[in-house]
C-alpha cells in the first residue's frame, strides 16, 4: 500500500495531522505493508533511487546511492529545477503514452529528516521507530504543476491528467482528490476531508485555480472507480449530492485524535509563561504596550476563552470577536480571548480587528504551540470555541474534549454530527447568539452545565481514538481488496 504524504509537510492543521496519525495507524494493522510517497506541493525534486535494477546500467555504488537521497532532501527544501520545464516534460510524456516512474528512497540515513520533516508535529517519539524504518517512494514532479498541467489540456476539452506508475502497489491512499491516474492494478482511495472548495468557494484562496482542480481531479477520481473514505457523514453526503454514482464505493471513517490529548491533572501555573513565550511574532503588536496593561502573565489563574484555527475567513474569527466584545462588555470584564493558529489567506482583516486588544493585553494570538502546551491550553479554558462557517470534521473540539475542556461551537451539520451533545451550539451568523452559548458555559453561576460538557466530551471523544478507528480501515481495505479482485478477474474474462 502506498500514502501520499506531501499535507504531512505543512504544519499543525487538520490534514497535516491525519496523515500523520493514519500512516502510523496503518502500519500498525497486520497483513498490511505500508510506505510513504514524498511529493512536494511546489518543487521538482531530485531523483531517487531506481524502482528497479536495469539490465542495462551497473548498479549505483553506494556513495552514489546516498548522493542521490541527500540530493532528494535539499530539493525539498530548496528549489533545484524549474517546475515548468518540468510539467512541460510531463504533458509530452503524457501525450504519448508515457507513466510517471516512483524513485525509491532509502531513508536508512535519513531517519532525523523523516522523522522531523513528516511525523514529529503529532506522533509521540515512542513511534520514531515505526515510522522512521518505512520504505519511501518519490513523485518528482510537483502536485500543483500535475493540476495545472491537466488544467491547461482542459483548454483543449479534456482535463489530462499525468499516469503514476503504481504497478508495485494495490492501494494507494491520497488525501485530497488527486491529480494524476493510478495503475490498472491499483486502487485509489481517496481520503475525502470535504467539499469546501465547490460548495463554499466564496471561502478559499486562489479561487479560481482551487475551485477547478479540485472539482477535475475530483471528478477524474470517481470516473475512474476510485473509492472514498470520507471523514464525516456530512462530508460523505456532500460528495454524494455532487456526484451520486460514487454512493457504492464511498464511507465514512472518522479522524483519529492524536496520542498527545489526554485527561490529566494539571494546574494551570504554566499557562501565563505558554501565552507570553508562544505569541507569534508575525504580528506586529506594540509589546511595550501590551505589558503595561493587566496580561495575566504574571499570575497563576487566568480566565479565557480559546480557539483554535487556521486565521481565515471560513473559521469565523469575527463572530466569535464581536460575542467576546459584548460579553466582556456586559458580563466578564476580565475574560481574555486566546488564539491559537497560524495566519491563513485573507487574514490581514481579522488580525486588524485583533490588534487593539493585543495591544491592550487583552487578546493572544500564538504561534507553534507544542502539543502538551496545547493540551494544557484545552484543559484550563473556561471552552473552546469552534465557531467556523464549514468544516469537513473539526479537530479541535475532539482535541479539546479528549483534554478535559468544555466545548462550544457553531450549529453546523458537522460539529453536531462529530461532537453530538457535547458541546453547546449557535448559529456561526448570530453574534448574540454565540455571546449566549459561551455565557451559559463559562459563568461561574453555570458551573454544573461546564462539567456536564466535560463529562460528555470525555465520552465522545474516545470515539475517535485509533483503537476504535484502525478496525474499521482494516474492514475498509479487506473490502475495497476484493472488489478490486472481482474487477479485474472481469476484466482477464
Amino acid at each position: 500500500m502506498l500514502l501520499e504524504m506531501r499535507p504531512a509537510l505543512d504544519g499543525h492543521a487538520g490534514i497535516p495531522q491525519e496523515t500523520r496519525l493514519l500512516f502510523n495507524g496503518l502500519r500498525t494493522l497486520p497483513g498490511i505493508n505500508v510506505e510513504g510517497l514524498i511529493q512536494s506541493a511546489g518543487h521538482v525534486l531530485a531523483r531517487g533511487l531506481p524502482a528497479v535494477e536495469s539490465r542495462w546500467h551497473a548498479p549505483l555504488s553506494r556513495d552514489r546511492q546516498v548522493n542521490r537521497l541527500s540530493r532528494v532532501v535539499v530539493s525539498l527544501q530548496q528549489k533545484m529545477a524549474n517546475a515548468h520545464l518540468a510539467a512541460v516534460g510531463m504533458a509530452m510524456r503524457r501525450v504519448f503514452g508515457g507513466r510517471e516512474s516512483l524513485g525509491r528512497f532509502d531513508a536508512t540515513h535519513f531517519r532525523d529528516f523523516i522523522w522531523r520533516m513528516l511525523f514529529a508535529r503529532t506522533l509521540p517519539y515512542e513511534n520514531f521507530d515505526a515510522v522512521t524504518s518505512a520504505d519511501f517512494r518519490i513523485a518528482r514532479v510537483p502536485w500543483t504543476a500535475m493540476h495545472r498541467c491537466a488544467l491547461l489540456f482542459r483548454n483543449f476539452g479534456y482535463a489530462l491528467y499525468p499516469r503514476l506508475d503504481t504497478s508495485d502497489y494495490d492501494v494507494m491512499i491520497v488525501e485530497t482528490p488527486y491529480p494524476a491516474i493510478v495503475s490498472p492494478s491499483t486502487r485509489l482511495v481517496v481520503r475525502y476531508h470535504d467539499a469546501i472548495p465547490l460548495l463554499m468557494p466564496h471561502t478559499i484562496s486562489d479561487k479560481v485555480y482551487h475551485q477547478a482542480s479540485h472539482y477535475h481531479a475530483l471528478r477524474n477520481n470517481v470516473s475512474r472507480g476510485g473509492f472514498f473514505s470520507c471523514v464525516s457523514d456530512a462530508t460523505r453526503r456532500d460528495l454524494l449530492s455532487i456526484f451520486p454514482q460514487a454512493e457504492s464505493r464511498s464511507v465514512t471513517i472518522y479522524n483519529m485524535v492524536s496520542h498527545h490529548y489526554f485527561p490529566e491533572e494539571s494546574s494551570p501555573v504554566r499557562i501565563p509563561e505558554i501565552i507570553a513565550t508562544r505569541r507569534n511574532d508575525r504580528i506586529p503588536v506594540r509589546a511595550n504596550l501590551a505589558l503595561e496593561h493587566s496580561t495575566g502573565t504574571g499570575s497563576a489563574q487566568l480566565d479565557f476563552i480559546l480557539i483554535v484555527s487556521t486565521v481565515e475567513p471560513r473559521k469565523n474569527h469575527t463572530t466569535l470577536l464581536a460575542a467576546w466584545e459584548k460579553l466582556r462588555t456586559e458580563r466578564f470584564p476580565n475574560l481574555k480571548l486566546v488564539v491559537v493558529g497560524m495566519l491563513g489567506w485573507g487574514h490581514k482583516a481579522i488580525v486588524k480587528k485583533f490588534l487593539p486588544w493585543m495591544e491592550r493585553g487583552e487578546m493572544f494570538v500564538l504561534a507553534d504551540v507544542p502539543a502538551p502546551e496545547l493540551r494544557l491550553l484545552y484543559k484550563h479554558a473556561r471552552a473552546t470555541i469552534c465557531p467556523s462557517f464549514g468544516e469537513g470534521f473539526d479537530f479541535s473540539g475532539v482535541e479539546a474534549m479528549r483534554s478535559g475542556g468544555a466545548v462550544v461551537a457553531s450549529e453546523i451539520m458537522v460539529h453536531r454530527e462529530v461532537y453530538g451533545n457535547a458541546a453547546e451550539y449557535f448559529s456561526p451568523y448570530s453574534i448574540e447568539e454565540a455571546a449566549g452559548a459561551i455565557a451559559a458555559v463559562v459563568d461561574p453561576g453555570q458551573r454544573e452545565r461546564r462539567l456536564e460538557l466535560v463529562h460528555k466530551g470525555a465520552s465522545t471523544a474516545r470515539r475517535y481514538l485509533p483503537d476504535l478507528i484502525l478496525p474499521q480501515w482494516c474492514d475498509f481495505l479487506q473490502g475495497v481488496d476484493r472488489l478490486g479482485q472481482a474487477r479485474a478477474k472481469g476484466w482477464q474474462a
